[in-house]
């Protein structure tokens, strides 16, 4: 209570991050985020998500208290206001070159990233896979067992501060050059196919019953999801815009490692 209460000063008080306390209230608040003590949002009992609010303002916060600087990495250089994650042996990581996560994002025992990206904020669970050129955005929350196939895009959240991060649940399949963003939440074990696009405004359409039934925001947990259009009358004449589409359950059967082809095909979508 004691580094929120600062925070908020700070929040409504720019001149106070001149303050050595509040400074060391910033970066305490970063050092914990780095080793998962801390979370921009959190799981609850009931299956919805907090968003620490205070703790997404100290992130920000961060920034103007750090100074560029230059790191060096081997051949490599880079020129940042952020430091890169390390001992990643010590966290039971596995990093391919050229895979960056920045100081202030967690990733849990067992995760590997291929070459990709992890922006600070971020919370990457154990047993996650972050594929080739996938990228995590800042204070995006990622479970377990999670697999981001290559080129996946998850939208980063900063401001507003009380917007929610993207959040993709436990055992969920994202497939390749999928991209996420501005606060969807994938439910467990959901499968998202190749190529769909979900930002807080895409209907999400169950077309699996009789009726259909549209969503937004939100994949329920074991969705198959492929790409999908539906027709929007504009003043120049109808036109078909992207929606991402419902078309069955994974089955029980189907292994929490299943390749994305054997779930869809599980669903008599051809791929």
């Amino acid at each position: 209570m004691e580094l929120r209460t600062l925070i908020e000063r700070a929040w409504e008080n720019r001149e106070l991050l001149k303050e050595k306390e509040i400074q060391i209230a910033i970066k305490t608040i970063i050092a914990d985020l780095d080793l998962g003590q801390l979370r921009v949002a959190e799981p609850k009992a009931d299956g919805t998500w907090q968003v620490n609010d205070w703790v997404k303002k100290a992130v920000i916060l961060y920034f103007p208290i750090q100074k560029m600087e230059t790191i060096e990495v081997g051949p490599f250089e880079f020129h940042d206001k952020m430091a890169l994650k390390s001992n990643y042996a010590k966290q039971g990581v596995r990093v391919v070159p050229h895979a960056v996560a920045r100081y202030g994002a967690f990733l849990a025992s067992g995760v590997v990233m291929m070459p990709s990206y992890v922006n600070i904020g971020a919370y990457v669970d154990s047993g996650t896979m972050v594929d080739t050129w996938a990228t995590v955005g800042s204070c995006a929350q990622i479970g377990k067992d999670v697999h981001l196939s290559g080129g996946v895009g998850i939208g980063g959240v900063l401001e507003p501060v009380q917007a929610a991060p993207v959040i993709i649940e436990d055992g969920a399949f994202i497939g390749s050059r999928a991209i996420i963003v501005e606060g969807v939440r994938i439910g467990k074990q959901a499968v998202i196919g190749a190529g769909v696009t979900l930002t807080a405004s895409s209907k999400i359409i169950d077309v699996t019953g009789s009726t259909p039934v549209e969503m937004k925001g939100y994949v329920p947990e074991r969705s198959v999801v492929i790409p999908g259009s539906i027709p929007k009358q504009f003043p120049s004449g109808t036109y078909q815009v992207p929606c991402a589409l419902i078309i069955g359950q994974r089955k029980a059967s189907t292994d929490l490692k299943t390749s994305l082809n054997d779930a869809l095909r599980d669903n008599s979508v051809a791929v």
